[in-house]
């Protein structure tokens, strides 16, 4: 951070801070206004601006919203006199680095602008690190380091090439659909097409001709032959979300596609030969639905020859860090803003909070506190109410409308034993005591419920 740009409307001080910064080996360009200052930023490209908080026209506010407004990320300095120390303050909220007081003797200058360079070094370095962690845990789309997930794409990758079916099950937002694009790209019919399908998001009655086509003539709006989504995705990977919603008459059909690889278009009199992998997946649990006769016996185990089961993110906060980094990188490049993280106090909510939305509910979180922030870091007041209320997460397991004995007392358990560990600064002897369990019962639900981060 070599570069300079000094802004001010008195001339002696400009001159005055000219003589002192190229002194210490920085290269220097002065500008008498702000309108002035943004000519230069294109030419110039200062690393850090050195600009008085009060000017004519445009003053040190109104600099820093333009360079904002513009995606500038030179490190903002703002220089004001005693009186105009509220301005300061209010530049610092607004993205601003740091501020000297008027006079300000040449030190506190130099001081300012090292410790900017010392502090966006350390940043270049974060960075850097947390570009090489995602890459080190990230899985075609999917980003996770827990060892659950580990787990997952071990698997992808040995059935990825096999034809078989296979059904993914999970809570709504843990990304199931990332895990069929992935096994579609890590496959042998990555070349061929990817389709996908939300069976709960189309009406009854246009599904069958969604699925399978119709032939003219087949129904009163069929003015053409038309192609089915099973032929649209031949020599590839058909993927039918939430396939649990699928009508019991389509069911049948269905069963048959994956018993002979033959489709029939509605009003058509002869079948078509397919080759479709069929990747299902469906939030609900289709052995309860089979036993309730919602769902087909036969279909079930035709689709759930190779199953996976997604954990849901509270079961899993070891990922929630790498998640966060990788929300506002990409929110970053695709919204146009440029927040540098997350500070400490947001990050400790983020982690506590138990996402029954899970990692889908964690991105749209990110995007709404990004869109909201008023200075380059996301802080607790840009996060919503119920993250910052919600630490516990039993009140947000009982909130999110979960009625199970059996998952709830999961929560209860995991979280006292989390806490037990934190008491007792991870001495799991000590904290088996203050549980009243075993230590060997300790140990064991630890590796059962994947506690590592502590």
């Amino acid at each position: 951070m070599r570069r300079v740009l000094v802004v001010d409307d008195e001339e002696n001080l400009r001159l005055v801070l000219r003589t002192l910064l190229k002194r210490h080996g920085y290269e220097v360009e002065t500008a008498a206004s702000g309108e002035e200052a943004l000519v230069l930023v294109d030419s110039f490209g200062p690393d850090v601006i050195l600009t008085d908080v009060r000017m004519p026209k445009m003053g040190g506010l109104d600099l820093l919203a333009m360079l904002k407004a513009k995606g500038n990320d030179a490190t903002v300095i703002v220089m004001s006199a005693y009186g105009n120390l509220d301005l300061a303050i209010e530049a610092m909220k607004a993205g601003a680095y740091d501020y000297v007081h008027k006079p300000f003797k040449h030190e506190e200058v130099v001081l300012a602008i090292k410790k900017a360079e010392e502090r966006e070094a350390l940043r270049r370095e974060n960075r850097v690190l947390r570009e090489e962690v995602q890459k080190e845990h990230q899985f075609e789309q999917i980003l996770a380091k827990s060892q659950a997930m580990q787990d997952i794409f071990r698997t992808i990758s040995k059935i990825a090439d096999f034809k078989t079916t296979v059904l993914i099950a999970g809570e709504s937002g843990v990304g199931k659909e990332l895990v069929a694009r992935a096994l579609h790209r890590r496959g042998a019919r990555r070349t061929g097409p990817f389709v996908a399908v939300n069976c709960g998001a189309i009406p009854e009655s246009l599904l069958e001709s969604e699925l399978f086509g119709h032939r003219r003539g087949a129904f009163t709006d069929a003015s053409s032959d038309r192609r089915g989504l099973f032929e649209e995705a031949d020599g590839g990977t058909l993927f039918l979300d939430e396939v649990g919603e699928l009508p019991l008459a389509l069911q049948v059909k269905l069963l048959r596609v994956l018993s002979d690889e033959t489709i029939r278009r509605l009003g058509d009199t002869r079948d078509l030969r397919i080759d479709v992998r069929i990747v299902a997946a469906t939030h609900r649990d289709l052995a309860a639905e089979t036993k309730a006769g919602r769902f087909r016996e036969d279909l079930y185990y035709r689709l759930n020859v190779l199953p996976i089961t997604l954990p849901p993110l509270r079961s899993r906060r070891e990922d929630v860090p790498l998640l966060i980094d990788h929300f506002v990188t990409r929110n970053n490049a695709r919204l146009g803003t440029r927040i540098r993280g997350v500070d400490t106090e947001a990050r400790r909510l983020l982690a506590e909070y138990a996402w029954p939305g899970n990692v889908r509910e964690l991105e749209n979180t990110i995007e709404r506190a990004m869109v909201l922030c008023e200075g380059d870091q996301i802080v607790a007041s840009d996060l919503p109410e119920r993250v910052r209320e919600a630490r516990d997460p039993v009140q947000v397991q009982l909130a999110s409308g979960e009625l199970s004995v059996k998952k709830t007392t999961r929560i209860i358990e995991e979280m006292l034993i989390r806490r037990a560990l934190q008491k007792t600064r991870g001495n799991r002897t000590r904290a088996a005591e203050v549980l009243e369990l075993s230590h060997r019962a300790l140990l064991y639900k630890i590796k059962d419920y994947k506690i590592t981060d502590l």
